[in-house]
């Protein structure tokens, strides 16, 4: 399992977070999505078949561009 923390800036509350677990949920080989909103970032675990560039690809489609 990869664990990988992304900054998040357009993160501002509960909802985006809610919105970012969801469409993340969604992502195959994602197995836990954790959001600190104060510190407007996410931790990642996933396995393959998912990867570092779909999940942020997936984040840059709904909106919340990230960067590791």
């Amino acid at each position: 399992m990869t664990k990988v923390n992304y900054s998040i800036p357009a993160i501002h509350c509960n909802h985006c977070a809610m919105t970012i677990k969801v469409e993340l949920g969604d992502v195959k080989g994602v197995s836990a999505v954790e959001i600190n909103v104060d510190d407007k970032s996410a931790e990642i675990s996933f396995d393959e078949p998912a990867t570092e560039e779909a999940i942020l690809d997936v984040l840059n489609e709904i909106g919340y561009p990230a960067v590791l």
